[in-house]
């Protein structure tokens, strides 16, 4: 694998979190992903935002709660199957999340998507709105 597209070692990926990255579109734009490895050990990775409102970050920095197998919303209490990305409960029920399509060779990760290039570890950098002053489901 093209070592421009290592992510991390697979050890580094949580299994009760997330591990936040930044990647490149097609056009060159910064987007955010966010991986965690399953109970049977795969990396999955998706873009990191929720499907209802789409300026709210998943992970903002330390980890998404993770929780028996799905990824949770702060901001609305919608939980995401790990293994599918899709939306089980909550306001955007039924929708899935984007996928970043990942390997694992040789025990690192691997950014292995068409749509995408690894552009580095941690946050995009972006500044995006996250609604305002809409309360989230922590109650912050």
């Amino acid at each position: 694998m093209d070592e421009d597209a290592r992510v991390a070692d697979a050890e580094e990926v949580p299994a009760d979190g997330t591990l936040l990255f930044t990647v490149r579109t097609a056009d060159g734009e910064p987007a955010e992903a966010i991986c965690s490895r399953l109970s049977d050990g795969t990396v999955v990775a998706y873009r990191n935002y929720c499907q209802h409102w789409t300026d709210v970050r998943l992970d903002k920095g330390d980890g998404a709660r993770v929780t028996n197998g799905e990824v949770w919303c702060n901001k609305h209490g919608a939980t995401f199957q790990l293994d599918t990305g899709y939306c089980d409960f909550g306001p955007c029920e039924g929708s899935v999340l984007e996928t970043v399509d990942v390997t694992v060779v040789d025990g690192a990760v691997y950014v292995d998507d068409d749509d995408y290039a690894f552009a580095h570890r941690g946050p995009s950098g972006v500044d995006r709105e996250e609604g305002g002053s809409r309360i989230d489901f922590t109650g912050n």
